[in-house]
């Protein structure tokens, strides 16, 4: 015969949940961070391969959630027609970097693929995007299905709704927003603001951090902006 499973009184059931459910790890939740840029933004771009990649190699993704919106300074016409900042070569890409991220979503995963292509286009290769496949490691096929099926423009058509609806609206890209709030000029800080609004046990990577929004030093007084 089978033995009975052990049932704990309910009580004491509740008591085990909201005990784990009150420990730092449970109650505190990741940063959102957004980033509202362009792909050939040189600032863009930058920022991207510079600044956003050391919180893959600092541990410090383990408490952010990242959003990559690639559309940036660009116009959508009353006929539905797209212009980009940098010209069709931005378009194509912001719509390849669009189906990347729709096609593996977690940061993770698709986050090697756009820092290989902002990486090209501070070197002004960008027209090698295809090999960030073979450096990523992620399968071309889907991502050319989607951009030659016009959905990487449709994915381009919703980026472009929510960025045009940022309130406040932004000013120049890249536009940073942790947790709601836009860095404007002082985005390349961004690191800073994220161990200041988390409210768990902070990572190694935020030790002093903390502190820099208050001693932050001089703003980039949009010289470094698209």
């Amino acid at each position: 015969m089978a033995p009975r499973p052990v049932l704990l009184p309910h009580g004491l059931v509740l008591s085990l949940v909201l005990l784990l459910c009150f420990s730092p790890d449970c109650a505190a939740r990741r940063v959102s961070v957004s980033v509202y840029y362009e792909t050939l933004c040189p600032f863009c771009s930058g920022f991207v391969v510079n600044d956003l990649a050391r919180i893959f190699q600092n541990g410090l993704s383990s408490i952010v959630d990242l959003r990559l919106v690639p559309f940036g300074n660009g116009r959508v016409s009353p006929d539905g027609s797209m212009t980009c900042q940098h010209g069709q070569d931005e378009c194509r890409l912001n719509a390849i970097e669009a189906c990347v991220i729709r096609l593996w979503p977690q940061a993770e995963q698709h986050f090697p693929f756009i820092h290989c292509i902002e990486h090209l286009a501070l070197t002004q290769k960008w027209g090698a995007w295809q090999s960030c496949f073979h450096e990523s490691g992620l399968v071309s096929q889907p991502v050319i299905d989607c951009y030659n099926s016009g959905y990487g423009r449709k994915l381009e058509l919703q980026y472009a709704a929510e960025t045009h609806a940022l309130q406040p609206p932004h000013q120049f890209v890249p536009w940073v927003v942790v947790n709601g709030r836009p860095l404007a000029d002082d985005y390349t800080n961004f690191e800073a603001y994220v161990c200041n609004t988390y409210d768990g046990e902070l990572p190694e990577a935020c030790r002093g951090k903390h502190l820099a929004i208050a001693q932050r030093t001089r703003a980039n007084k949009g010289d470094k902006v698209c």
